[in-house]
């Protein structure tokens, strides 16, 4: 950690809450610097104490993994079906991340925007894993290519795993990423003459799908939310 440091941003590297929710503990008078009341804005310096109030709220955090079909979205338009419209879950939660329209399998579910930052930043390498079908049927030069970087608009992929959903397929892969660009695998296989005809994902970190039907959800709970929260750093 880098000093001085903003306290909002602090707090949230401290897993106290994410910045937004740092702020409502600042303007609400929870927070303080070495004895002082800490005002929004303040920077914090490498010999001083901060201490959050043992009478600020404690906020319930949520996770649950989902289901999600073809046909809805995380980053939803006019011709497509919100996530958030189609979902009902006990709490407000919100996605984790990115899964287009036209892909299906887990999304992540929560009310803990700490989760954001420590799973989509560029800098952290948590894995995700998929499994996809493409056409025409595919090569060993093709999941060679595929695991050892593919070039597509002017970016190369991370090295990867990639191998045959089985033994005897052809047509069918899964690859284990640890970098999220925008419709990643489908512009891999592109790059290399193969079209994608279904992609799910089947795990993020420790969690997987598992049997989960279509537009179903579990809560993620005991040992394991224990290993993802402390994947992430957040206990």
């Amino acid at each position: 950690m880098e000093y001085p440091i903003r306290i909002n941003k602090y707090l949230a590297l401290n897993n106290y809450s994410t910045r937004k929710g740092a702020d409502e503990l600042i303007k609400k008078g929870y927070v303080f610097i070495s004895g002082r009341r800490a005002v929004l804005g303040d920077q914090v310096y490498r010999d001083e104490d901060v201490t959050v109030s043992n009478k600020a709220p404690k906020k319930t955090y949520v996770y649950y993994a989902y289901n999600k079909a073809i046909g809805i979205s995380t980053n939803p338009d006019i011709k497509t079906k919100d996530i958030l419209k189609v979902t009902k879950f006990p709490e407000k939660v919100f996605p984790i991340g990115r899964l287009d329209k036209d892909s299906r399998g887990l999304i992540l579910m929560t009310n803990d925007g700490r989760v954001t930052d420590r799973l989509l930043a560029p800098q952290y390498t948590h894995e995700k894993e998929y499994v996809v079908k493409v056409e025409p049927n595919f090569t060993d030069k093709f999941i060679h290519l595929m695991a050892s970087g593919v070039h597509f608009d002017k970016f190369i992929s991370r090295k990867c795993k990639v191998w045959p959903h089985t033994a005897k397929s052809k047509d069918t892969f899964n690859i284990i990423l640890t970098e999220g660009k925008k419709r990643q695998i489908r512009r891999m296989c592109e790059a290399l003459h193969h079209k994608v005809v279904d992609l799910k994902r089947i795990r993020i970190m420790n969690i997987e799908l598992g049997k989960l039907g279509e537009g179903e959800y579990r809560e993620i709970k005991g040992e394991e939310l224990d290993t993802l929260l402390k994947s992430l750093q957040l206990q």
